[in-house]
């Protein structure tokens, strides 16, 4: 006991040159006598105040004095000792003066410390009811300032009380973040524990004062209602609909910006995320929210993120839009776009693509002409153009099935596949057919044929001495490889052209990869004669890479070869170098969307297998050019046709072939001396570009032949642009990075004065986005001079694509906190701000200057 003495008298002569001590229980005599401090003289009163009073007075008006008196203090008008008392201070033993000596508080604090005695301890019995009040002091200390204000101590107690244990974290905000926490996890230890310390009385006076909620009974949950009901209702031009104004459970309480401004920024909270879903989730079904939306249009709820009906009325509302072709393709984009900043868009992403990619297939579709009057044309055409309805295809089918949601699209899925197939596949496929039905032989001029390629885009490298690596990726098709293209182009230093080839015919995988290879007229491709239809280059068999790697051996020497792209990625760097350094040209073979297409059980994810091939071709690319490889080619041994829905009977021909058939397959029969009916095409060895005399017949158009124990939805062999245009796409390796992001202006009003609580700003993307010239993501926010943030913060995303300037410009709107009032006729600073790559940092990137100028009568309601 008496060491504790002695460091709380020490605290009191630090700042007192005399100190009273009143032992009324007359029980710490021993601890009197047995102190020693330094350079105080203890004296006890002992009716010789006045002598007393005269020494220390006048006799050593600088000696520091202990005055100790065996009994309890006297009232004011027998203390005779009172004037000196009020000029110095008095030292207190009991449980109360131990606790403000710990805190290092004055004994203006004693009746808080009183009043509040829970939070020190004061009910502690048990063990760990102990320990939480001591570790309640040691987090309450390192907070408290000697200038704090009685309320400003209380509320370092609350923030305490609730969790916030943190210097910055001391705040209103904070401590209704934890109380959130707790309540959406369906605990109330915390309120209890702020009730037990008489700390909620203060806590509702500061959320009425800050954020505008009173009650006659608060409560956590009620104040969760209000305001979620208030910050929904603030956003909309009425109130509630279908809500009795009579009905006290959900009259709206008026709230305040502050409350509005507080609900975003926790809302935008990673931290509290699943907090904000789970009494989002609570109050949407209190408040009735599905009901009120019914009566709200598309427009006016577009901004709205508080709950996660909302987007499912949204993408309702879009699904409808788009199907009944209400809203422009332009018009949906826009929509889309604006809910990418929803709280809860990453959830409903795919659909948000779905109805975005659907209305594209219908603007498109609707301006298309698929006349041409050549194969050469057709194939321009559709490397140009028509190609970009089998890309929209795949992204929607691929969105409707990763969202799951074949109910909510069954409009617009079933629109899209009658018009895909009815309105584009299938007479583009009749129109090009007439040209396939004049060739004498399988070519098309001025297009590449595939067994050209080596020589037409592999060769040129060998001869400058420069290494090259080909990938090659099954059933890659064109449109795929244009998207690809675009990817990569994306990626810092690369650079990436694409071109085209036409595939080998038959276009199936032995043929196409067997094409691909450097051709040799000693040793000419010819189909097996046998059922396997094996494609063999003289006498050596072209099935599987060990036989490619002999072959490009062969003809080409040791220093070329072949790989799987599994065997590469699973190599370190230094393997994949010392592959790379062995070879001058390296075919690296991968397969992903053929192995799932292929297989009837897995057919129908054969544009999920298209998405990963993208990941997987980036991871490619980059561990060759990790291993020092400076040039690529991507190419693919054929295409394939897709439709997701299942075909109907007359999509399928009876196999009308006669002669020595050798091979079937859903697309086309190899064997000799065939014969066929009109709705086929035969094709001998020699049209074929083969040796030998093994035929092909195709069926015409996109129809099938039956094959027993295969799928049907994905099929190639035959002759279709889809099946028979592969890409050729060139990537070089740049040493100097060649990607910037996007630059963004802050458009300055009429003004640059601040006269209301809340500011609008436009914020203008200079240039569109490309893909050297990449979006740039920026936090905004209205800051004081001092750094504090004065209004709520938007997180917002940079990457129009647009042409026209005025469709690039992004309006924002700043509500203003109760903050902002100490900043009343003073400047204060926009910021724009990015996050520094790898950390939570943000650096400034641009900022504009106002000033505050409000008038005490923009605070009233009325």
């Amino acid at each position: 006991m008496t060491s504790r003495i002695s460091v709380a008298l020490e605290r009191l002569f630090a700042k007192h040159r005399i100190v009273f001590w009143y032992d009324e229980k007359q029980e710490l005599r021993d601890d009197f006598e047995s102190l020693a401090l330094d350079n105080i003289e203890k004296l006890e009163i002992t009716n010789n105040e006045f002598s007393l009073k005269y020494k220390v007075l006048r006799e050593f008006p600088k000696q520091q004095f202990l005055l100790y008196k065996e009994a309890k203090q006297p009232e004011p008008l027998q203390n005779w000792l009172l004037d000196v008392e009020l000029a110095h201070t008095f030292f207190r033993t009991d449980q109360v003066a131990i606790w403000l000596a710990e805190m290092e508080l004055p004994n203006e604090f004693t009746e808080l410390v009183e009043l509040h005695s829970a939070f020190f301890g004061s009910q502690a019995n048990t063990q760990k009811e102990k320990s939480d009040a001591e570790q309640r002091k040691q987090a309450l200390k390192p907070l408290l300032s000697t200038d704090d204000t009685l309320s400003q101590v209380r509320f370092k107690m609350l923030a305490v009380a609730a969790g916030a244990t943190q210097q910055g974290d001391a705040r209103l905000d904070v401590v209704l973040e934890l109380l959130f926490r707790d309540l959406s996890k369906g605990r109330n230890s915390t309120y209890q524990l702020i009730e037990q310390c008489k700390l909620e009385s203060f806590l509702w006076q500061q959320v009425a004062n800050h954020y505008g909620y009173e009650s006659d009974t608060p409560s956590m949950k009620d104040f969760v209602f209000e305001l979620f009901k208030y910050c929904y209702v603030a956003e909309l031009d009425s109130g509630l609909h279908g809500v009795s104004a009579d009905d006290d459970s959900i009259k709206s309480q008026h709230l305040n910006n502050n409350a509005l401004v507080f609900f975003k920024r926790w809302k935008d909270s990673r931290l509290y995320q699943s907090d904000f879903e789970t009494l989002s989730a609570q109050c949407e079904t209190v408040l009735n929210i599905e009901a009120d939306l019914q009566n709200r249009d598309l427009q006016e709820i577009l901004a709205l993120d508080y709950f996660k009906v909302i987007d499912q009325k949204v993408i309702h509302e879009l699904v409808i839009s788009v199907a009944k072709r209400t809203l422009s393709q332009g018009e949906v984009a826009l929509c889309c776009r604006q809910r990418r900043q929803g709280h809860w868009y990453s959830e409903f992403e795919h659909l948000y693509d779905a109805v975005d990619v659907a209305s594209q297939f219908f603007a498109l579709l609707e301006n298309v002409q698929l006349d041409m009057a050549s194969a050469t044309e057709a194939v321009q055409r559709y490397t140009q153009h028509w190609f970009k309805l089998d890309q929209l295809y795949r992204k929607y089918v691929y969105a409707l099935k990763v969202s799951s949601q074949n109910t909510l699209l069954s409009t617009l899925t079933e629109q899209i596949e009658n018009l895909y197939i009815n309105k584009y596949l299938q007479p583009l496929s009749n129109s090009w057919q007439q040209h396939v039905d004049d060739m004498d032989s399988w070519q098309v001029s001025d297009v590449v044929p595939q067994n050209k390629f080596f020589s037409r885009w592999v060769q040129p490298y060998l001869t400058k001495k420069h290494k090259i690596c080909v990938i090659i990726s099954d059933a890659f098709r064109y449109e795929a490889g244009e998207e690809m293209v675009s990817r990569i182009r994306q990626e810092d230093r690369y650079h990436a052209e694409l071109s085209h080839a036409l595939s080998s015919m038959p276009s199936y995988t032995q043929l196409g990869m067997a094409s691909l290879l450097p051709q040799d007229k000693d040793m000419p491709l010819q189909l097996a004669d046998n059922n396997t239809a094996t494609i063999f280059m003289g006498e050596q068999s072209t099935q599987g890479t060990d036989n490619r790697d002999k072959i490009l051996k062969t003809i080409l020497g040791e220093r070329a070869g072949a790989v799987q792209a599994k065997s590469l990625l699973e190599m370190t760097q230094v393997q994949s170098r010392e592959l790379l350094k062995a070879h001058d040209v390296l075919y690296i073979y991968h397969n992903r969307i053929d192995h799932v297409g292929d297989k009837m059980q897995s057919e129908g994810e054969a544009f999920e297998a298209t998405e990963k091939t993208f990941a997987d071709l980036l991871k490619i690319i980059k561990k060759l050019a990790n291993a020092n490889a400076n040039n690529l080619l991507i190419t693919a041994d054929h295409g394939f046709i897709y439709q997701n829905s299942t075909l109907e009977e007359s999509d399928f021909l009876s196999k009308d072939v006669t002669g020595e058939i050798l091979y079937n397959d859903r697309r086309f029969v190899l064997g000799k001396g065939l014969s066929c009916s009109n709705a086929l095409k035969r094709f001998t060895a020699k049209q074929l570009g083969l040796a030998g005399d093994v035929e092909a017949v195709i069926p015409k158009g996109i129809q099938r032949l039956r094959l027993s124990g295969s799928g049907s939805r994905f099929v190639h062999g035959g002759a279709s642009l889809q099946e028979v245009i592969v890409p050729v796409i060139k990537i070089k390796k740049k040493r100097t990075s060649d990607t910037r992001m996007v630059e963004v202006d802050i458009l300055r009003g009429s003004s640059s004065v601040i006269t209301s609580g809340q500011l609008s700003v436009t914020l203008y993307q200079i240039e569109a986005v490309t893909d050297k010239t990449q979006p740039r993501s920026l936090r905004a926010g209205m800051y004081s001079e001092t750094g504090k943030l004065i209004s709520d913060r938007h997180n917002v995303v940079f990457d129009f694509s647009a042409e026209n300037p005025r469709e690039r410009e992004l309006k924002l709107r700043f509500l203003l906190n109760h903050d902002a009032d100490a900043a009343n006729n003073q400047e204060v600073i926009l910021k724009l701000e990015e996050a520094v790559a790898g950390t939570n940092l943000f650096s400034e990137y641009k900022t504009l200057r106002y000033t505050i100028r409000r008038s005490f009568t923009t605070d009233f309601d009325f």
